[in-house]
């Protein structure tokens, strides 16, 4: 990658095994310089501290604003050293890199100093001056001799230490394990090859006593039988005697917890397993809350060690040796786990630092932040150093070399584009025109991004390493910066801009494609048109024209000639629209739940409201160009690289998620069939009832539940079969059209390129990745999607939370409101609430034991008795003879509350208050969508938290500086984010799965 390191220090580092693996936090200080990894230490680390820190490690090496090197050292023949007889692993890899680290200092020919840090105290006295220029000490005074400045370092060092002697401590003491000793590798392997064993990856289901792993195939019930496995683990599992297997239950868990209480019948016994061996961990940095002082008090006589609960309820409590207990409990605090002993019923960790005040909105999204492993940091200043300029001083222009080699469309194509109303980021615009010979030509050209972004180079790696955009509820954080993202790779009108475009030739009256073209172009967009407009001069409404800033300096003539241009080419773009939607509906495309609405700014780009958005047909006519560029862009990537081209494919689902889908259909007398893509779409564009359209919404909901993921994926990791994609009905399918927020699409547009060249008998500029190596990419940014998506979610849910939290819902109107049943448990039901898009579970069953009343007029009240469920519903009868049933999707009135929690997240809490529908004051305002009061939601939590600020006089200028550092927005961001997902929706099937 071309890393150096530095020559302006006063020596350099080497760190040992131990020391890689103890101290990688303290590592990661950009202060620290001069470090050179070796190979030795860091595949000791990735063997025996997991995928997590080892990829940890990587990206400290490939980030540039951090001074350090991997040196190849067991491949290099004069420092490897081939393991003696009888010599420990660890005496070995000590060995191996001090014999590396004299070399090291011989190679730089005697003249810089190397300081080899260990915690092995026999190879500081063995080695400690056996080679002048070559010094041996402990990481300890490492920091206290080279750094005693560096304060953080030596508190997050001190914390380390102190963890590790408890340790070493309480395994003295001990005179009994907590579980069983995990199985050595080679018994693992072995067991795994011949069947007594299976591998998994554990999926805990919000709980420390119960866990799924793989597809939902095996249960491990009990702290015990996890044996010290963490949520995300890959475990290697023993299958119990039939005798011994357990079931799970189907009722409503407080905070998702275990239904271990819950006194409801199992369901039928499943396969279920004890954990015996962890093949790789997946231990991370976790958000904790420290316990209240009288919690402290309660743990016992040694109040250094503290048991801290983590954020995510699938993590165990972690034990941490700290004297700040007391001063930190107000706080959320990131602690990592070092070990876990079978000696100890906790794992041990160590503080790392401190994220904010528990309840503040900014270290409630740090949280989110953390938890979801984003790392969200300033773009450095040698990656701004690449980019491009664009001042009033210095104009950026087209290059004529760039004129020579690119198909010039400025003068030749009317190109527009359809955006929601102040969009700003625009990579994507259309063009439609008749050819000479009559038939049609169609191009959809997207910001040429990669032309900015070399490979390799410092941008493309930061960009590589985040993968996507990131959006939360109220801002965002972007994969490239603004020069790009809001400026030269935004394809605005009326200036030139550099495109990678398809364009197809089409027959006049059947629109069958007769030829493709893939190539570069310049383009000038003519028109920069919003989603309502384009759909008024479809309609023949030409009123709207004066909304249209480029008609307003016209002449009239001039004027209506453009007009009519544009009107032509936004109705035939619609008519080839319906042919290609047509076409894929006959093979089955899906379209399931997406979000309806339209976001409106201000002149500040701050959210000013949210409008219920009807379906447009103009949403579809680009939808359905994106969707067909990108599955020509699949094909002749696939062809030209058939076993190292990046596709997206959507596997079919597992019929048995279905199940509850089928169900709730069959309660309202519809049937859905699952057997294929092209059925469930038939059964679901008939599942309507005319007197409840929520049902529809609903059950398109549920099926998009069912759904597996799309992932991202090498063409040279599996059969071609595998490739098709279910939700749209295509064979081949790949990401092409957003360069500027997924890296995905990057890499689609150089192996684009490269097919190209290799078309023209070109050598290829771009070094294309290996199938190995683009595995491994696509499963990072299959990773990075899977956290973009959740923190989404969970942002969302925390301002719905303080939203609601400082409602009074007892006399709040909006705390009102009408609900849906969607699913009966043993104990409540599943309810949606349109008003707001929330799902939640009510309790029929209160802690007390007493169940749910109504009375004649539909109010509820709380009395002894039982409740009896079915299978499409759920009744109460109290011990006075009462009874009420719930049906699935009976409209029910429910009082919305908030359920705070100081160790986790708050919860949006449901009480049903009578089993009739609600029926609101405002009419008008009961059938907006469920997202229209989203504006209201974060512009009250935003002004109330920034009122906070205010009365404590904390001067803070939030929007430049994040802006500046982080290229993050608060104000225009939630459109991006409901833009985001309404894309996804409509391209890819699901906003909750990102198909």
């Amino acid at each position: 990658d071309g890393k150096l390191l530095s020559s302006d220090v006063t020596h350099y580092m080497i760190p040992d095994w131990k020391v890689v693996q103890d101290y990688l936090e303290i590592l990661e200080f950009p202060e620290l310089k001069g470090i050179i990894f070796m190979q030795t230490a860091c595949q000791t680390v990735q063997h025996q501290r997991g995928r997590r820190q080892y990829n940890k490690l990587r990206n400290l090496l490939k980030d540039t604003r951090h001074d350090c090197i991997l040196f190849a050292n067991e491949f290099q023949q004069y420092c490897y050293l081939p393991r003696e007889r009888g010599e420990s692993m660890e005496k070995w890899q000590t060995r191996s890199i001090y014999n590396a680290a004299v070399w090291y200092y011989h190679h730089c020919q005697d003249r810089m100093p190397i300081l080899m840090v260990t915690e092995d105290e026999e190879a500081i006295q063995q080695y400690g001056s056996e080679t002048e220029g070559v010094f041996v000490i402990s990481f300890k005074n490492y920091l206290d001799n080279f750094w005693p400045d560096l304060k953080a370092a030596h508190e997050l060092c001190d914390s380390i230490l102190q963890s590790r002697r408890e340790r070493e401590n309480e395994s003295q003491e001990s005179h009994g394990k907590e579980y069983a000793e995990h199985l050595p590798l080679e018994v693992l392997e072995a067991g795994i090859k011949s069947g007594r064993y299976i591998q998994r990856i554990l999926s805990s289901l919000h709980t420390q006593h119960r866990a799924l792993l793989g597809v939902h195939d095996v249960l491990v019930h009990g702290m015990k039988a996890r044996n010290r496995s963490i949520h995300g683990d890959v475990v290697v599992v023993e299958l119990l005697p039939k005798t011994e297997w357990k079931g799970r239950t189907a009722a409503l868990c407080e905070n998702d917890s275990d239904d271990k209480a819950s006194g409801d019948p199992p369901s039928e016994p499943m396969p279920t397993g004890r954990v015996v061996g962890i093949l790789q961990k997946n231990w991370r940095d976790y958000v904790v809350t420290f316990p209240s002082k009288e919690e402290v008090q309660s743990q016992g006589k040694n109040a250094q060690k503290i048991l801290v609960t983590p954020w995510d309820y699938r993590i165990p409590k972690i034990r941490i040796s700290t004297q700040q207990a007391e001063a930190l409990q107000d706080f959320r605090v990131v602690v990592r786990i070092d070990s876990w002993e079978s000696t100890s019923v906790y794992p041990n960790g160590h503080f790392v630092r401190v994220l904010g005040r528990i309840g503040d909105l900014e270290g409630e999204i740090a949280t989110i932040l953390v938890e979801n492993s984003i790392s969200v940091v300033p773009f450095s200043e040698a990656q701004m150093c690449e980019m491009p300029v664009n001042t009033p001083e210095n104009p950026w222009k087209v290059s004529p070399e760039e004129e020579r080699e690119r198909k010039d469309l400025r003068k030749t194509h009317l190109v527009f584009s359809i955006d929601p109303k102040g969009c700003e980021d625009v990579d994507d615009t259309l063009s439609v025109r008749t050819l000479n010979n009559g038939n049609l030509e169609l191009g959809v050209h997207i910001a040429d991004v990669t032309h900015f972004v070399a490979p390799n180079s410092y941008i493309d790696i930061e960009a590589r390493t985040r993968a996507t955009t990131y959006y939360l509820a109220d801002r965002r954080y972007d994969m490239l910066p603004s020069i790009l993202s809001a400026d030269l790779c935004s394809l605005l009108g009326g200036v030139d801009r550099y495109a990678v475009s398809v364009i197809w030739e089409l027959d006049k009256t059947s629109y069958e494609i007769k030829k493709v073209w893939y190539g570069r172009t310049i383009i000038r967009s003519a028109y920069k048109l919003f989603y309502e407009a384009a759909q008024e001069l479809l309609d023949g409404n030409f009123n709207i024209v004066d909304d249209i800033p480029e008609f307003r300096d016209l002449d009239e003539k001039s004027r209506q000639a453009k007009l009519e241009e544009l009107v032509w080419a936004i109705g035939k773009l619609t008519d080839i629209a319906r042919h290609v939607r047509a076409k894929r509906n006959r093979c089955g495309a899906l379209e399931l739940e997406g979000v309806e609405v339209r976001v409106q700014l201000d002149e500040k780009k701050n959210i000013h409201d949210l409008i219920p958005k009807q379906p447009l047909e103009v949403h579809e006519t680009v939808a359905e160009c994106m969707i067909l560029a990108n599955h020509w862009v699949a094909k002749k990537i696939w062809e030209s690289f058939p076993h190292q081209a990046l596709l997206r494919q959507h596997p079919p689902p597992h019929q048995e998620f279905f199940s509850e889908l089928q169900e709730c259909a069959k309660a309202k007398g519809f049937f859905i069939d699952t057997r294929s893509n092209k059925t469930l779409a038939d059964s679901l564009d008939n599942a309507n009832d005319p007197n409840d359209p929520i049902v529809n919404r609903l059950l398109r909901s549920m099926a998009t539940q069912a759904m597996s993921n799309a992932l991202y994926f090498s063409t040279g990791s599996c059969a071609e079969e595998e490739f098709h994609h279910y939700g749209l009905a295509l064979d081949k399918y790949t990401h092409f059209t957003s360069p500027i927020r997924r890296y995905s699409d990057i890499i689609v547009h150089r192996l684009l390129m490269a097919a190209i060249s290799k078309d023209k008998k070109m050598e290829i500029k771009d070094s294309l990745f290996s199938n190995k190596d683009l595995e491994e990419l696509c499963r990072h940014i299959n990773n990075r999607n899977r956290a973009a998506q959740h923190s989404q979610k969970q942002s969302t849910e925390l301002f719905q939370c303080m939203y609601f939290k400082e409602k009074d819902p007892e006399n709040e109107e909006r705390c009102i409101s009408d609900g849906v049943i969607y699913s009966i448990r043993t104990n409540g039901v599943l309810v949606f609430i349109p008003r707001f898009g929330i799902k939640s579970a009510a309790y029929l069953k209160n802690k007390d034991g007493l169940v749910i009343s109504c009375g004649p007029d539909g109010h509820s009240e709380w009395k002894p008795g039982s409740l009896q469920r079915f299978q499409n519903k759920i009744t109460s009868t109290t011990t006075g003879g009462e009874s009420v049933t719930f049906h699935l999707f009976d409209h029910v009135t429910v009082r919305i509350s908030v359920q705070a929690s100081r160790c986790h997240s708050d919860r949006i809490r449901l009480e049903i208050i009578s089993n009739k529908p609600y029926l609101t004051p405002d009419a008008e305002l009961f059938h907006q969508s469920s997202l229209v009061l989203k504006s209201d939601l974060v512009k009250e939590v935003t002004r109330s938290v920034e009122e906070a600020q205010l009365a404590q006089e904390v001067k803070v200028n939030v929007l430049q500086e994040d802006y500046q550092k982080y290229c993050q927005t608060k104000g225009r961001s939630l459109y991006a984010l409901l833009e985001e997902i309404r894309d996804l929706a409509l391209l890819d099937v699901s906003n909750s799965y990102g198909m």
